[in-house]
């Protein structure tokens, strides 16, 4: 179905009750179901799990207020493994690590990060000045399994409840959490 015949039912519904009593509920159940099914059959393995552990995620998670909640305690400077969901084009999405930076409002500030091989070669830095500035090499941080590069132009505030798992930590008075922030804000700028 596309796109502007969904938003054709839409504006003609007077958007009141649950969507399964609409008239219409059933065809756009089986439209979507078909669609999904099809995005789904030509997608990898590799692809495909890390997407319905996300929509696994969502459905067991959307109503927490926070990670507490789950067991989890955390604070900034924790790297955690943590559910971004789906993903537009370069986007980080999906499962990855990301250290929390700060809190806001019942939200962390985070910045993805990775241990892709490729990624933390490419990144800038003292040793590579001419490297993509968006990325920023942290090293092998001590709790984590091998060296991390972080996606600072993916940086963004999220759901606590999103966060999986604490899995090292990095200590806000430590000068590469300091270069951290700077990286992030010379970003904005």
């Amino acid at each position: 179905m596309e796109l502007k015949e969904l938003q054709e039912i839409l504006d003609k519904d007077e958007k009141k009750g649950k969507i399964v009593e609409k008239a219409y509920w059933e065809e756009l159940w089986q439209h979507y179901i078909e669609e999904k099914s099809q995005d789904y059959r030509s997608l990898e393995v590799k692809d495909a799990i890390p997407k319905l552990i996300s929509d696994m995620n969502l459905r067991e998670r959307r109503n927490i207020t926070n990670c507490n909640e789950l067991g989890v305690d955390i604070r900034v400077g924790d790297i955690c493994y943590i559910d971004f969901g789906e993903a537009y084009v370069s986007e980080i999405g999906y499962q990855h690590f990301g250290i929390i930076l700060a809190f806001f409002h019942n939200k962390a500030f985070v910045v993805p990060m990775s241990g892709n091989h490729t990624a933390y070669v490419q990144a800038y830095s003292k040793d590579n000045p001419n490297g993509k500035r968006h990325l920023m090499r942290l090293g092998k941080v001590e709790g984590m399994n091998k060296e991390s590069v972080l996606f600072i132009n993916d940086a963004k505030f999220i759901n606590t409840a999103r966060i999986i798992d604490v899995k090292a930590h990095l200590s806000r008075q430590s000068e590469l959490f300091k270069e951290i922030k700077q990286r992030v804000i010379k970003c904005l700028e």
